[in-house]
């Protein structure tokens, strides 16, 4: 007598996505205490109430788009003819546009900065 094959129920595929989001979990876990937690009694140090500055030998892009060195205003092209080819550091108002940022930065870049540098603030929470 012929026994006919009786039909395979397929797996459930939830099982291993279970186990891929497991593993995930145990992964960030022990990564995320890899690092020493900061000593509990350290105190970081307070720079909210200190006067922002920017770096002596960096453009100033204002608000209103306006380019800065030092003081006097500039265009991105005067600047590099006057500086060596080289990295630039741009300083970037906070309100500025930044479409204007890129415009500045690429303008930069074609004329001879070989890179340039955004500074920003940057805070430990």
């Amino acid at each position: 007598m012929i026994r006919q094959a009786s039909p395979r129920r397929k797996r459930d595929s939830t099982i291993a996505l279970i186990n891929v989001v497991f593993l995930m979990l145990v992964f960030f876990l022990i990564a995320g205490t890899v690092a020493p937690p900061l000593d509990p009694e350290l105190t970081l140090v307070d720079t909210s109430q200190l006067e922002g500055r920017e770096p002596p030998d960096a453009l100033v892009l204002r608000k209103d788009g306006s380019l800065n060195y030092r003081g006097t205003a500039v265009e991105p092209n005067a600047y590099m003819e006057l500086h060596q080819a080289g990295p630039v550091r741009i300083v970037p108002d906070r309100d500025v546009s930044g479409q204007r940022l890129i415009q500045v930065t690429g303008q930069l870049r074609r004329s001879g900065a070989t890179s340039v540098f955004v500074v920003t603030e940057q805070a430990l929470r």
